[in-house]
């Protein structure tokens, strides 16, 4: 049984693996200039081709792919910790509202930076986002005190959310014409228009805080369990549900300060990746949900800007279409076995 276990773990990452290394090349491939898998290798490998491929793979198409990996993979991971908080599979940072107060702080912020024809650095969005991610979850556990029922807490954040969104458009509409156009896409969520700079940013803040949630994972499978199991187990559990909301806090801000909001990742990838292993082991879990959320936003973000080209559609739109129908199908499966 065992050895079946094993097997299976096995292949559910190296399908994985290998799905994310074909929607690169993929991804690298698909635009106006079209390149053999030979001259994409050829420009990776030996960082030589010709000029004007070699600017578009690696100053265009390398960073987005990047970023949509990174970025994907920690949404994912942040959906799987807050599941974790709440004890429910569809609690994430969209449908609580996290992503809406990331959301709004940044848009504040871009917006004064941007009338004093200032640029806000990464450092500056990604705190301006985790400040924003913090408020709105201090509102949302505010409200988990006052109810039992996690419906009830999930429409609350949903409405948070909308709050959030409302008063960004609010303030978008009176900004100047040209704050409005650099925030248009990044509102509407886009991998579009990264840097080298910026995958630098993100990687950091990203793998330094998936590196401490994977050395949680033992802690993370007692708190599973039952908080009573978790304490007997010697886990502290006040610093422990704070260390949670921390960490998910960091990764969804880090997501929405770079691509904006993005919808359903959170809650989809984690749930699709606990089906492709057939266990909950938190050890196999977090890097399963950082791969499955890459693949998936990759998935998403070469739909977004192939299916109707030259016009790109929002990355959001696009998670919508594929995540949505997974958290209907986690409610209904939730509503029979209750």
């Amino acid at each position: 049984m065992k050895q079946k276990m094993e097997r299976r773990y096995g292949t559910a990452f190296l399908i994985l693996i290998i799905g994310l290394l074909v929607l690169t090349v993929w991804n690298i491939n698909s635009g106006s200039v079209k390149l053999t898998v030979r001259e994409i290798f050829h420009i990776i490998i030996n960082r030589t081709g010709e000029e004007t491929a070699y600017n578009i793979v690696w100053d265009i198409r390398l960073p987005r792919i990047l970023a949509a990996i990174i970025l994907g993979g920690a949404l994912s991971v942040s959906g799987f910790l807050l599941q974790t908080f709440f004890g429910n599979p569809i609690a994430g940072p969209f449908v609580l509202g996290i992503s809406s107060g990331a959301k709004l702080v940044v848009s504040l912020v871009m917006i004064y930076l941007l009338g004093k024809s200032m640029v806000a650095g990464s450092g500056i969005l990604i705190i301006a986002a985790f400040v924003g991610s913090m408020i709105s979850m201090g509102f949302v556990l505010l409200i988990s005190k006052k109810v039992n029922r996690m419906s009830i807490l999930v429409i609350s954040g949903i409405m948070i959310g909308y709050i959030c969104s409302a008063i960004t458009d609010f303030v978008i509409t009176f900004a100047d014409d040209s704050n409005i156009v650099n925030l248009h896409n990044w509102s509407m969520g886009s991998f579009s228009g990264m840097s080298w700079d910026n995958v630098t940013v993100m990687a950091g803040v990203v793998f330094v805080t998936l590196g401490i949630t994977f050395f949680m994972s033992k802690p993370i499978s007692a708190y599973l369990l039952g908080e009573v199991y978790a304490q007997s187990m010697g886990v502290n559990i006040r610093l422990f549900r704070v260390a949670l909301i921390l960490l998910s806090s960091v990764l969804s801000a880090c997501v929405t300060a770079f691509a904006g909001p993005i919808s359903f990742v959170g809650i989809a990838v984690p749930h699709l990746a606990k089906s492709l292993l057939k266990t909950s082991k938190p050890i196999l879990v977090i890097p399963a949900c950082f791969l499955g959320g890459a693949l998936f936003c990759l998935f998403c973000d070469l739909i977004a800007r192939t299916v109707f080209a030259p016009t790109e559609l929002s990355i959001s739109s696009v998670t919508a279409v594929f995540g949505a129908p997974v958290v209907i199908y986690i409610m209904i499966r939730r509503q029979r076995q209750v």
